[in-house]
């Protein structure tokens, strides 16, 4: 009898033994694990869209990125990572970069259809990063891209988290940590980088507006008549317009020196704005909103008449159409 029982825990424990071999990993890193197929993956949360030439191209939870070349029939794309994107850049219609949480950045250069890892937060100690002289590692913990800006094929910033400033002049192969470069002693997030009327902004928290100074090779503070979170940054023709919580926009035409609040007539937190060839200005918001200004961004009057769905980024299309992304996906809209 004792020996039925020692064979019986015997092959009991053989049994743990295989099982727990044939078991897969707990828990696998975002970054370690390609983005799934799905075909809902059109109606998930998408945070950032771009144009790719003609293409358009969307990225958002779980790594998913998708394209179109008509606004309408999707394809999702290869993705290295299943980390959340939250922000596109496209330099050239070929060639793109992708960037979100763990610190991610993607590069494509097939128009999005299939991307590669250039960076995560992990690779910091194999010289990815530099520190502000470009000289050694640079460590960024958990690092969280919130946007990237690629001037050309080389030359590119990406921001985020706690100040976290990257800067590339090689198209992604190295990159080196800027954040000391910046007018932003307390580490706010930044949220947005872009250039406008030939200069080079970046909106962050608590009304922080910083301006790239050529001569002194860093980002200096322009002073705000607001202190709550900026969102976005954008302009054109002598205009720069910072828009972000409970539907505050600020509007510029002499580079910053003076503000005036522009009357947007609502109270949610606005996530996107489209200077168009007409001098038009669109804005849209957490809460589902499009609004037009005709008046180069002074006041706004509401457009959509779509079901309220919050709206994370906006791209223009062709005559007065736009692209719309955020929870449920992409809507194509009229604003005229």
């Amino acid at each position: 009898m004792w020996n039925k029982v020692k064979w019986m825990a015997a092959a009991c424990w053989a049994v743990v033994a295989i099982n727990s071999a044939r078991a897969e990993p707990v828990f696998q890193a975002p970054p370690d694990v390609a983005a799934a197929r799905s075909e809902l993956a059109i109606r998930a949360p998408l945070n950032a869209l771009a144009n790719a030439g003609r293409r358009l191209v969307a990225a958002g939870q779980r790594g998913h990125i998708l394209y179109s070349d008509d606004g309408r029939t999707w394809v999702q794309a290869a993705v290295p990572v299943s980390s959340d994107l939250v922000a596109l850049s496209f330099p050239t219609p070929a060639e793109g970069w992708a960037v979100g949480h763990d610190g991610v950045v993607l590069h494509t250069t097939d128009g999005g259809a299939n991307w590669l890892r250039q960076l995560d937060r992990r690779m910091t100690g194999i010289g990815a990063f530099g520190d502000a002289a470009g000289t050694g590692p640079a460590p960024v913990g958990d690092a969280v891209l919130l946007d990237v800006w690629f001037a050309d094929l080389r030359s590119g910033f990406a921001v985020g988290a706690f100040g976290l400033i990257l800067h590339t002049a090689d198209g992604g192969k190295n990159w080196t940590a800027w954040t000391a470069r910046a007018d932003n002693p307390r580490g706010m997030h930044l949220y947005a980088i872009r250039p406008v009327n030939g200069e080079l902004y970046i909106a962050g928290e608590q009304g922080l507006l910083l301006k790239f100074d050529r001569t002194l090779q860093r980002f200096v503070k322009i002073e705000l008549p607001y202190k709550g979170s900026l969102f976005g940054v954008s302009g054109a023709n002598g205009l720069l317009l910072v828009y972000g919580l409970r539907g505050n926009a600020f509007r510029s035409t002499d580079g910053g020196a003076n503000w005036e609040k522009a009357d947007t007539g609502i109270s949610a937190g606005l996530t996107g704005c489209l200077i168009r060839g007409d001098g038009s200005v669109v804005l849209s918001s957490q809460a589902g909103h499009v609004l037009l200004s005709r008046d180069r961004g002074k006041s706004f009057r509401l457009v959509s008449t779509a079901p309220a769905a919050p709206i994370f980024a906006m791209v223009a299309l062709d005559e007065g159409n736009i692209a719309l992304s955020g929870i449920g996906g992409i809507r194509l809209e009229a604003v005229k």
